[in-house]
């Protein structure tokens, strides 16, 4: 089984050992930092899949951190954990793209739930895929290009192949038009409004032969954004 591996960035001694250990007796490798220099450090170079962020910190302030992860590691699930529980502050870390935020004194067991739960739905690290089987064809990730049974042939662009990857690579969960923004293209996507992400998907269809009316490949979930839906998968 892949054991997840989770960063607390936590002043207090005590509290940090003590989530260390509950994270370890749940099963997740943890590891620790006790001050703000290290602690970025590990956020953003180290192999983790998840940090738990105090935001009171010796030599710095865990709103620097959570801003620098995010722009480095967009993806890299945050769980705020903090006695700052006044709204403001809340409000602050969520906009910079915290996705949990705790208020302490907090028990093990909503912890690790939390943790559950935002490892469940965090896209850190979709699914690499190398050729996806489509209707009457395939997606050649390698090539960027799609080969149909007829013997027909299409190329990829680059960013509609980053694209493709990311949703097969996800298959089965919506993405937000917000997600791709962050993801395939690299962009903060907080007060945009762009039509990019509905274009390509648009052009991406029609070089996939996927029906326009009633797409089944690529779905159109209303409200929320695109989801992988092929038959076949990936290899």
């Amino acid at each position: 089984m892949d054991r997840k591996r989770i960063l607390v960035i936590e002043d207090d001694g005590a509290i940090r050992r003590g989530i260390v250990d509950a994270l370890g007796y749940a099963g997740y490798i943890a590891t620790e930092a006790g001050r703000a220099p290290e602690g970025r450090e590990k956020a953003l170079r180290s192999a983790c899949d998840l940090v738990l962020l105090d935001l009171v910190l010796s030599g710095g302030d865990g709103f620097d951190i959570l801003r620098d992860v995010r722009t480095e590691r967009p993806g890299l699930p945050v769980i705020i954990l903090t006695a700052r529980g006044e709204e403001d502050d809340r409000v602050r870390g969520l906009q910079l793209g915290a996705d949990d935020y705790m208020v302490k004194p907090f028990s093990v067991k909503e912890l690790l739930a939390r943790v559950e739960a935002v490892l469940r739905r965090s896209p850190e690290r979709p699914k690499r895929v190398a050729k996806v089987a489509i209707p009457k064809g395939t997606v050649d990730l390698g090539r960027s290009e799609i080969r149909f049974d007829d013997g027909a042939r299409t190329e990829l662009s680059q960013i509609e192949a980053s694209l493709f990857e990311y949703l097969a690579g996800n298959c089965g969960r919506v993405i937000s038009r917000d997600e791709l923004l962050q993801r395939v293209w690299q962009m903060d996507p907080r007060g945009l409004a762009t039509r990019t992400i509905d274009m390509h998907v648009a052009r991406l269809r029609e070089k996939l032969r996927d029906n326009p009316l009633n797409p089944g490949v690529i779905r159109t979930v209303r409200g929320r954004g695109y989801m992988f839906s092929a038959g076949g998968g990936p290899s």
